[in-house]
């Protein structure tokens, strides 16, 4: 049995749902005088060519008063006429927001209950600030949120209109620009550590091979297999980097047709530009192609990126974690020329990003509020403006049309955008107004973009990879909805009805469309089961194949047509290779039992009526109940030679390390695709909070013991 086919607990049986509707489914004779539009910062047209330059003394501080002929710039290494030239100054020098701040020390602050809405006028900065939980580890997350913390105390001010995103998805979608400080906090405090990112946490535990075996081929206890799981690991860290890139178009887009120069402030621990084939070599893959086509939109869109790295200055050296014992100094040298050599190479990327949009990395420093600082002070620019050659466009809108810019002034610094490829913005067209019926499929594709506002109605989102087969792959997504941001009308038969409609998408690592869903939903129940709809919410579930191994973006949205409340979620998932022979786990199903219920199933075998497509979707659990688990086990060797333990930890630290326990097979099924399942009681010691847990399975059945791990967040309520 499929530990997934548990559609038949959707919702509560009695539940109707009714289908109401399926599935939404150049070259010119003259050149006109350019004429620079008054909010476009980048301009790529026919007539003009205007981009941003950023141009410093040798103390990092702006210059204000250049002038034009002190300016260069070049396309593909031919000197341009600039016709346009003007700077543009934005918000306050560190050290006055620093003193705004030290005025307000011992003062209570009494927020405004309803503060005033952002206006196109009124805001002269733009800064989206993206936590790459894809590949920060629980270390990274935490300094990060204590900067975030203090950068919105002491540095956000009257005309900044700020966004806290996540790339690997959370509760309630992206979160939404706001000048609202509070709802920065709030956002902040729902910053945590992803478990199911790249990032490695030395609190969990390891399952993986040493990292002289994994990253250095050949060295002390290296063999083919070796070399095999080094280019597996840098296949899948580029997967997880296409992901984080993904996620940054989506961002990128949603800030395209805001007025002025945009920042994104990019808090990650890196990414590789290359991937490594078998031999070692380096070769471009996933990550060089997705972040040329980042790096293409957001110079288009007049986007800089300020890349942080939280790490701050690292060793390089051994760490008290590391198991020396039996290698040589060769080896020892080796492991540490590995450690560095990862953390450059993590570095290339983000470093490459910045340089190309104009922006800079703040890489080895730990204080983090000192890059951040810099990066809202480099918010002032020039605007450099001039009339393209005829052979900067091809017709197939695809040459690469390098920029240089050289500034006069002995001791000044530039930063500029690194080019663009030969293809005119396009003239926004004004489409007629969509018919009254299909409007509503353009509100929700419009939320699965956008990045402002779409919590009216609260999700929660929950994808679960899994598969019956080798060419099977599928996630499953549970979507929890809080029903009392739904709109239910009285029958007079006594019912409760309502109506819901859905646009579920899943887009590659890329960005790219895979799948998608657009239905109409009716649910109709009566009042008792209302009531407990009410307290423990509604479950929607949708099922899209995974057509290859890789990484996948999941997002939804949902719309009341009653209130015309819209909210959307959306998850980063990596669907493994299974026929590349690793043992590999599927994700958690959760149910929350009583000890009694737990206990009767383990000695019995009886069926305990549970809801598992809520527990496992709303992922909260009182004191004193079990959570029971199930999941499936694929490519194992042996059942027989297989053990499986739990970890629980808080707040990065492990406070549960469960004893190994040798495998029990639930059901018969292929040896390949093993089903099992085991229990987590929430003790008293258990402070309510957020918790993560873990679920370790060994394969003895070879010589090299594999390993395998899932994981699963939870929160624990009174």
């Amino acid at each position: 049995m499929d530990c997934f086919a548990i559609k038949k607990y959707f919702l509560l049986v009695w539940v109707m749902l009714i289908v109401a509707a399926n599935s939404f489914g150049q070259n010119s004779t003259s050149r006109p005088t350019p004429t620079p539009d008054d909010d476009v910062v980048v301009k790529i047209s026919t007539n003009l060519i205007q981009v941003d330059v950023t141009v410093t003394d040798s103390n990092g501080r702006i210059i204000t008063d250049l002038k034009p002929d002190e300016i260069e710039i070049y396309e593909n290494g031919k000197k341009q006429k600039i016709t346009n030239f003007s700077f543009v100054s934005s918000g306050k020098p560190a050290s006055d927001r620093m003193v705004d701040a030290a005025k307000n020390v011992g003062h209570v602050q009494v927020p405004k209950q309803q503060p005033d809405a952002p206006t196109q006028n009124s805001i002269r900065r733009t800064i989206a600030i993206v936590v790459d939980d894809l590949s920060m580890s629980w270390v990274s997350v935490a300094y990060t949120r204590d900067a975030l913390k203090k950068f919105v105390t002491e540095q956000i001010q009257d005309g900044d209109l700020v966004a806290i995103l996540q790339t690997g998805g959370s509760v309630g979608a992206l979160q939404r620009y706001t000048t609202d400080k509070r709802i920065l906090y709030a956002a902040i405090d729902r910053i945590k550590y992803n478990p199911m990112g790249i990032g490695r946490n030395v609190s969990l535990v390891p399952v993986e091979l040493d990292e002289t075996q994994a990253t250095n081929p050949g060295t002390a206890g290296g063999d083919e297999a070796d070399t095999l799981l080094a280019a597996a690991n840098s296949n899948r860290t580029a997967i997880f980097a296409s992901g984080t890139l993904g996620s940054l178009q989506y961002v990128v887009s949603g800030m395209r047709e805001m007025p002025g120069r945009k920042s994104v402030m990019l808090f990650s621990d890196g990414f590789d530009l290359f991937e490594r084939d078998r031999e070692g070599t380096p070769h471009e893959g996933l990550a060089m192609r997705y972040v040329r086509q980042l790096i293409d939109l957001a110079n288009r869109s007049a986007v800089v990126f300020y890349p942080i790295d939280p790490r701050g200055l690292q060793p390089g050296t051994l760490q008290p974690a590391d198991i020396t014992r039996g290698m040589n100094p060769r080896s020892t040298m080796s492991l540490v020329n590995a450690r560095r050599q990862r953390v450059w190479d993590s570095q290339e990327g983000i470093n490459f990003l910045a340089k190309e949009t104009g922006g800079f990395a703040f890489l080895n420093n730990n204080d983090i509020i000192k890059g951040m600082v810099r990066a809202l002070d480099d918010q002032s620019y020039y605007l450099v403006g001039y009339v393209p050659d005829s052979d900067t466009f091809d017709a197939m809108g695809s040459k690469y049309n390098k920029l240089e810019v050289n500034v006069l002034r002995k001791g000044a610094n530039v930063r500029y955008r690194g080019g663009f490829i030969g293809r005119a913005d396009k003239k926004k067209i004004v489409a007629p107004p969509p018919e009254k019926s299909f409007d509503y499929v353009r509100q929700l594709r419009d939320a699965l973009i956008s990045p402002f506002a779409v919590n009216g109605i609260t999700l929660r989102l929950t994808s679960l990879f899994g598969s019956t087969g080798p060419n099977d792959l599928y996630v499953r997504s549970l979507l929890y909805i809080d029903v009392g941001d739904l709109t239910f009308k009285d029958e007079r038969d006594g019912q409760k009805t309502c109506s819901f409609e859905v646009l579920a998408t899943s887009s590659g690592a890329g960005g790219e469309l895979v799948d998608q869903i657009g239905k109409t939903y009716t649910v109709s129940v009566p009042p008792d089961i209302f009531k407990q709809l009410q307290a423990k919410g509604l479950v929607y579930h949708f099922k899209f194949p995974a057509k290859k191994a890789g990484g996948y973006q999941y997002r939804v949205a949902i719309r009341d047509p009653v209130s015309g409340k819209i909210g959307a979620a959306s998850q980063f998932v990596q669907v493994p290779d299974l026929g590349a022979g690793k043992l590999t786990l599927s994700s958690l199903v959760l149910e929350d039992m009583s000890v009694d219920e737990f206990q009767a199933s383990l000695a019995t075998g009886s069926v305990v009526k549970t809801d598992p497509m809520a527990d496992t979707a709303l992922r909260r659990i009182k004191v004193g109940r079990v959570y029971r688990y199930s999941l499936q086990i694929y490519n194992a060797r042996k059942s027989t030679n297989l053990e499986v333990r739990i970890c629980v930890f808080r707040d990065g630290k492990l406070i549960l390390n469960g004893q190994p326990k040798p495998f029990k097979m639930v059901g018969a099924v292929e040896p390949a695709y093993l089903r099992t399942f085991g229990g987590l009681s929430i003790g008293s010691q258990m402070e309510p909070g957020d918790y993560i847990l873990q679920v370790i399975v060994t394969d003895k059945a070879t010589q090299k013991q594999q390993i395998a791990t899932q994981f699963v967040q939870f929160e624990v309520v009174e």
